[in-house]
C-alpha cells in the first residue's frame, strides 16, 4: 500500500571536495546528529520521449537508505513535492502506474537513468532533540540507460524540512550555506540534472515524439492574435485536467471539483469562441468533455448538498431537532462514495478518457483556426464576450418577468449556466482586454453565486423530500425535514428578491 509525504527541500551546488558546514546554533538548531553515509541506488523510469520529466514528475525504484521502494514525486510548488511511496518490488505497483497515466498514456515506461549516490546525512535537532530538518551531502554518479550513452558526476547538498516544521528554518540554513560559498542548484531535481548532463548519444526525436513535446511545452511567445489568447486558455485547462488526474485518484480535497471546472471551462471556450476555433473539430471534443464532467459530478453534487444540509441542521436550535436527521443525511451522502471512487478510477483508466486527452493534445499542437483567429483580440474576443453576456441578460430578464415557481427556477438555473460561460469567456479574454474583462469576471462570479445558491436550494428541497419520505417509512419523526425545507424556501425567496438589485450592478460592469 502506498503512502504520501509532503517533501519540502532545497538543493545547493557543491564541489567534489566540499564537506557539510557546521550548522549548530542556526535557527534553533541545538545539535547536529551524524547519521553516517548511505549508499543509494535508484533507477528512474520515464517514457522514451521523457513525458514525466517534461512535467517535473519523477518515478524511481530505489534501494539503500531507510526508505527503499518505489517513489513517485509530483510537483506542488517551487521546492515542494508530494512523494508517494510504495514497497520495494520488481515491477511498478499498479497504483503508481495509475497516478502517471494521464501523462504517460499508452506509452511504455522504461529505465532512463541510474543514479548511484553516497549520501552523508546529518539531522538538525532542537533543544528537545526533535528533528527540524535533515541535511545531506550527496556524491552522485549518473548513467544514461536509454535514449543516450552519457555519464555524469557531481556533488550537491540537499536540505529537507522535517514534517510539520516551520519552513523559516530553511531560510536560516540557506543564509549559513551562502556564507560558506554555496549557491542554489539550477536543476530542480537530480533526475533533471542527470538528463541534461548525460545527453551524449541521445537519439533524435521521431515525428510523433516532437508533436507530443510541442503539445506539452508551454507557449514560447506571448499571445498576440485572438487565436493565441484562446489557445493559451485552452492549454491551461488541458494542463489542469492532466495535473489534477493524480489528485482525483488520491481523493485529494477539491480535486474532483477543480477537474470538473476545467472541463466546463474548455467546453465554454469552444462554444464562446466558435469564430476562432472550428466547431466541427471542437464539438466532438466538447461532447467527450461533457461525458467526463458527468462522471466527475456523480459524487460531487451529492457531497455539496450534504454539506449544505449539515450546515443548515447545525444552525437549528435544539428544540427544532427531532429524529436521527444528521445520521440520515450522512448515510445518504456516503452510500455511494466508495463505489463512486472506484467507478471514477475506472473512468480515468479507460481508453475513452485517454483518447480525450490525446484529442486535446492534437488540437493544441495543430489548432483548427478560423479566419477570426488572426484578428485583433480587442475586437474578436470582446465581440464573443458581449454575445455571451446578451444571452445572460435575456435569461435574467425572463426570470424577473416570471412568478415564483418551477418556470422561474428553470430560468434562473439557465441564467446561472450562461453566467458561467460568460465568466469563462471573460477569463480567457482578460490578458488581452485588461480591466474591463476582469471586472466582468467578478460581476459574473457574483451573479453566479447568487443564482447558484438559488439552484442549490431547489436541489436541497428535492433531497429533503426524499429523506423525509424515507424517514416516514422508517417511522421516524419528520418534523425537522419540514423545518429545513421551509428555510430552504426562504433562502430561495431571498435570492429571487436580491436578483433585481444585483442585476443593475452587474450590467454596469459589463462594458467590454
Amino acid at each position: 500500500m502506498a503512502d504520501t509525504k509532503r517533501e519540502i527541500e532545497r538543493k545547493y551546488e557543491a564541489a567534489a571536495g566540499d564537506e557539510l558546514p557546521d550548522l549548530t546554533g542556526v535557527g534553533g538548531v541545538r545539535a547536529v546528529v551524524d547519521k553516517g553515509v548511505a549508499d543509494l541506488d535508484a533507477t528512474y523510469y520515464d517514457t522514451p520521449d521523457e513525458r514525466l520529466a517534461a512535467h517535473a514528475v519523477t518515478l524511481r525504484r530505489r534501494t539503500g537508505g531507510d526508505d527503499a521502494g518505489w517513489h513517485l514525486k509530483l510537483p506542488v510548488a517551487d521546492g515542494v513535492r508530494d512523494e508517494i511511496r510504495a514497497p520495494l518490488s520488481d515491477t511498478l505497483p499498479p497504483y503508481l502506474s495509475g497516478l502517471v497515466r494521464s501523462r504517460v498514456r499508452d506509452a511504455d515506461l522504461v529505465p532512463v537513468v541510474r543514479l548511484r549516490s553516497a549520501r552523508d546525512v546529518r539531522q538538525l535537532v532542537d533543544a528537545d532533540g526533535d528533528l527540524l530538518a535533515e541535511i545531506s551531502l550527496d556524491r552522485v554518479h549518473a548513467e544514461r540507460l536509454s535514449g543516450g550513452t552519457g555519464t555524469a558526476d557531481w556533488t550537491e547538498i540537499e536540505v529537507e524540512l522535517a514534517d510539520d516544521r516551520d519552513p523559516a528554518i530553511l531560510d536560516k540554513v540557506e543564509k549559513r550555506l551562502r556564507k560558506a560559498g554555496l549557491n542554489r542548484s539550477s536543476a530542480p531535481s537530480k533526475l533533471a540534472r542527470a538528463l541534461k548532463e548525460t545527453r551524449e548519444g541521445v537519439k533524435a526525436a521521431t515525428g510523433a515524439e516532437k508533436r507530443t513535446r510541442r503539445a506539452a511545452a508551454p507557449t514560447a511567445k506571448p499571445p498576440v492574435t485572438a487565436g493565441d489568447h484562446v489557445l493559451a486558455y485552452v492549454r491551461a485547462q488541458r494542463d489542469a485536467i492532466v495535473e489534477l488526474d493524480p489528485a482525483v485518484r488520491r481523493d485529494v480535497e477539491d480535486a474532483v471539483h477543480s477537474m470538473r471546472v476545467a472541463t466546463r471551462r474548455l467546453r465554454s471556450t469552444f462554444r464562446s469562441f466558435g469564430k476562432v476555433l472550428d466547431r466541427a473539430v471542437t464539438d466532438p471534443i466538447a461532447d467527450e468533455l461533457k461525458w467526463l464532467a458527468g462522471e466527475l459530478g456523480i459524487d460531487r453534487d451529492r457531497e455539496v448538498l450534504a454539506e449544505r444540509l449539515t450546515k443548515a441542521l447545525s444552525e437549528l436550535p435544539p428544540v427544532l431537532l427531532t429524529g436521527p436527521v444528521l445520521n440520515r443525511i450522512r448515510t445518504w451522502s456516503n452510500v455511494r462514495h466508495e463505489a463512486s471512487r472506484r467507478l471514477l478510477t475506472e473512468v480515468l483508466d479507460s481508453q475513452r478518457y485517454l483518447d480525450l486527452l490525446e484529442a486535446l493534445d492534437a488540437l493544441i499542437a495543430d489548432p483548427p483556426l478560423r479566419k477570426a483567429a488572426s484578428g485583433k483580440p480587442s475586437k474578436v474576443l470582446a465581440k464573443a464576450v458581449r454575445r455571451d453576456f446578451r444571452k445572460v441578460a435575456d435569461l435574467v430578464g425572463q426570470a424577473l418577468d416570471l412568478p415564483s415557481g418551477h418556470d422561474r427556477d428553470v430560468a434562473m438555473h439557465e441564467a446561472r449556466k450562461k453566467s458561467k460561460r460568460t465568466r469563462y469567456a471573460a477569463e480567457a479574454a482578460t490578458p488581452a482586454l485588461g480591466k474591463p474583462a476582469g471586472k466582468l469576471v467578478k460581476a459574473m462570479k457574483s451573479l453566479q453565486t447568487l443564482l447558484g445558491d438559488h439552484q442549490d436550494s431547489v436541489m436541497a428541497r428535492e433531497v429533503l423530500r426524499e429523506l423525509s419520505a424515507q424517514a416516514y417509512t422508517a417511522r421516524e419523526n419528520t418534523f425537522t425535514y419540514g423545518v429545513l425545507y421551509g428555510r430552504e424556501e426562504q433562502r430561495a425567496a431571498a435570492a429571487e428578491a436580491a436578483l433585481p438589485e444585483v442585476w443593475p450592478q452587474v450590467k454596469r460592469k459589463a462594458r467590454v
